[in-house]
């Protein structure tokens, strides 16, 4: 199954993580990001279980390790000196299939972690004392490095798009420096700021932000500038970043990926499938008993939906969806 077509054109391959069957992976609700490393390891989350999953470029489970968190809801990764660590998003909350998928009462206890690739904890960033927070939730759903190697400062950004909208910035010590809501720029308030992206493609990085309660994509420079707005008119639900030479891929949440080129034009789609969102209980299915199932008409060449997508250097992109049991597909470059 080919989806694409000329310079982006992908071979399909359905199926392509080899998670080992249990009911847990079978049961529980995929929310997740990946990540793709130097070395060329995928990493991503378990679908039901808090254990975060190594695999090759074929697909196979290489080693994973149990950790304290809900979700790797989003996913980044950064080099110091002479090593990778890997920057986690946990909002702090997971649909329970005890509870029927919904979320387990109480409060939300997002947060940001750093791990290394073996999966030692580093450091946690909590949420800044705002006073948004004296009664809303903080409930992180993205983080991304400005890496020094890539001209950037070490500053980290952490989209808290689950709880207030806000995208916050720390040192890369970890320290607060401050905010963004979207009212400093002509486009308005974020709506759910669901990812965050630097982007190194021009000389001057830039703050990709998935301003997907909006349907747009909001640009910033790396001091907490507004610059430009776009995609309101060719995107749906923004969710995640990947780029691979000039092009820009974006996760959709409602059933493709969309690739823009490096002045945010619109090149074309990928799997898109948006006929899915009608189903009943999308992104599942229900039962006769109006229970929420793994919905059974999950097709090669046609998303349902989906959450994260990350590039290898062969520029071959992983995307996980956001669905019962998970579905983690490569698109490999023809």
């Amino acid at each position: 199954m080919r989806v694409g077509s000329g310079e982006n054109a992908f071979e399909w391959i359905d199926g392509w993580a080899k998670i080992p069957d249990t009911e847990s992976a079978r049961a529980g609700w995929a929310h997740h990001g990946v990540v793709v490393t130097e070395a060329g390891e995928v990493i991503a989350f378990h679908p039901g279980d808090p254990t975060m999953l190594v695999f090759d470029r074929a697909g196979n489970l290489q080693r994973s390790w149990m950790t304290d968190l809900t979700e790797a809801h989003g996913m980044a990764l950064a080099r110091e000196g002479d090593a990778e660590y890997l920057w986690i998003a946990d909002p702090g909350a997971k649909r329970s299939p005890a509870l029927g998928y919904e979320y387990s009462p109480g409060p939300r206890k997002g947060r940001v972690a750093k791990m290394s690739l073996d999966g030692q904890s580093v450091t946690d960033i909590e949420r800044p004392d705002l006073p948004v927070y004296e009664d809303g939730a903080y409930s992180p759903t993205s983080v991304t490095v400005s890496q020094e190697q890539h001209g950037g400062n070490g500053d980290i950004w952490a989209a808290d798009g689950y709880g207030e909208s806000y995208v916050h910035r720390y040192s890369e010590s970890g320290e607060y420096i401050g905010s963004i809501n979207g009212e400093e720029g002509s486009a308005g308030a974020f709506n759910c700021p669901h990812g965050v992206w630097v982007d190194s493609r021009k000389s001057d990085p830039e703050l990709y932000i998935a301003d997907r309660g909006n349907s747009r994509i909001q640009v910033y420079d790396l001091e907490g500038v507004f610059k430009r707005v776009f995609g309101s008119d060719f995107l749906t639900t923004p969710s995640a970043f990947a780029t691979y030479g000039d092009l820009m891929y974006i996760a959709e949440l409602r059933a493709r990926v969309t690739i823009v080129d490096g002045d945010d034009n619109l090149v074309g789609y990928l799997g898109d499938n948006e006929v899915a969102c009608e189903r009943d209980g999308w992104p599942n299915a229900k039962n006769e008993r109006g229970e929420s199932v793994r919905p059974g008409d999950l097709t090669p060449g046609k998303f349902n939906s989906p959450h994260g997508v990350a590039a290898d250097s062969e520029g071959n992109l992983y995307v996980p969806e956001w669905l019962i049991g998970g579905r983690f597909t490569k698109l490999v470059r023809s």
